[in-house]
């Protein structure tokens, strides 16, 4: 049996995905999977690394702001159907799965017009505008927030929590701290602006970056591959305390590395987060819709899970709230305790059993 999953643009939709697929294959060896991805999307480059085949599809989601360019989407859709229905032909796979974005639209659409299960996996406590579209056609959705199912037909939702990498935990320190090549005697800030990056928070770090660096602080900082050639030359200054990197390949040695994590409020972003248990200052993305990480950060903030710092407010705040915590002990333990009642470890689990559910697989397992 094959099983085709699509997603992409971010990590966000790409790495659960890869998780669930792993999980599938741990339950289920002889299951054959593969991917579809958007032509230049980063999943064209992830996925193959995970040991995954990948077809590429040529579409592109609706531009907010230089609106002209929709007027061709149409013909992009029609022509990404027509690649959909191809390697559905292909592979005849028994169940698709999307995890959002827009090049899981075509492939999914066109799985349920064949009668082939699509299930869902929504993340965030906003649907994004794909799984919105395709809710009614899907066999099962899978929602990492419980704010989420208001959103979907009650019937076919599970809630779930969100899949992430099996080998996420955050206990490896004195092997994370070696990899980096960083010392035991100091603080370890982990800066990650999402996949691609976060600009506010590069921009922020490098202008404190003299400051910092005159603590006992030593600092990862993955600025996202555009923003790289900014921001590389700091390292060259500050050799022993700074490592500037444009994409973290081993994230694990990176969370176990660290004492503080600087991050965005992404859904599988959290969930990674609460499962390595370190204190964290979240500063939400502005550029998504329904401001919908603003809210995944304040439910962390207001159970004392996390530090919220509006994107606006990154700037002047994100500096002086590091050297607070480096300072206050207690406060990082309190946020690193706190944090782990939003984890839900077993969710890749529960959803590649799910799918195979829905396969009459899991009975024999």
């Amino acid at each position: 049996m094959h099983i085709i999953f699509a997603g992409g643009g971010t990590g966000g939709h790409i790495f659960p995905a890869i998780a669930v697929a792993n999980q599938i294959k741990t339950l289920k060896p002889e299951v054959s999977i593969s991917f579809v991805g958007a032509v230049g999307g980063m999943e064209i480059e992830k996925v193959p690394q995970a040991g995954y085949p990948i077809d590429a599809i040529n579409i592109s989601g609706i531009q907010r702001k230089k609106w002209w360019k929709n007027l061709i989407l149409p013909l992009k859709i029609i022509r990404s159907l027509i690649q959909a229905q191809k390697i559905l032909k292909h592979y005849q796979p028994a169940v698709v799965i999307g995890t959002g974005g827009y090049v899981s639209g075509p492939i999914l659409f066109a799985a349920s017009r064949k009668g082939i299960p699509i299930v869902l996996i929504e993340s965030n406590a906003f649907p994004g505008i794909t799984n919105k579209w395709l809710k009614n056609k899907a066999n099962l959705i899978c929602v990492g927030s419980k704010a989420a199912i208001q959103y979907f037909p009650k019937e076919k939702c599970i809630y779930t929590g969100n899949p992430v990498r099996s080998d996420i935990s955050g206990q490896k320190k004195q092997e994370g701290l070696d990899y980096f090549h960083f010392s035991t005697q100091k603080k370890t800030v982990l800066v990650i602006g999402g996949s691609l990056g976060a600009g506010s928070i590069n921009k922020a770090i490098a202008s404190g970056l003299n400051t910092l660096m005159k603590q006992p602080v030593q600092i990862i900082w993955q600025t996202g591959k555009v923003h790289y050639t900014y921001y590389q030359h700091y390292e060259k200054q500050y050799p022993e305390q700074l490592r500037v990197v444009p994409f973290i390949q081993d994230m694990n040695l990176a969370y176990s590395a660290a004492d503080i994590i600087i991050s965005r409020a992404g859904a599988i972003s959290l969930a990674e987060l609460a499962i390595v248990q370190k204190a964290t200052i979240l500063v939400p993305s502005p550029n998504v819709a329904e401001n919908h990480q603003f809210k995944n950060a304040k439910e962390f903030a207001d159970e004392n899970a996390a530090v919220l710092i509006p994107d606006a407010q990154v700037q002047e705040d994100l500096v002086n709230e590091i050297l607070n915590l480096i300072s206050h002990e207690v406060v990082m333990q309190t946020l690193s305790n706190n944090i782990i009642k939003f984890a839900r470890p077993h969710a890749t689990y529960q959803i590649a059993t799910k799918i195979l559910e829905l396969m009459n697989l899991y009975s024999k397992l």
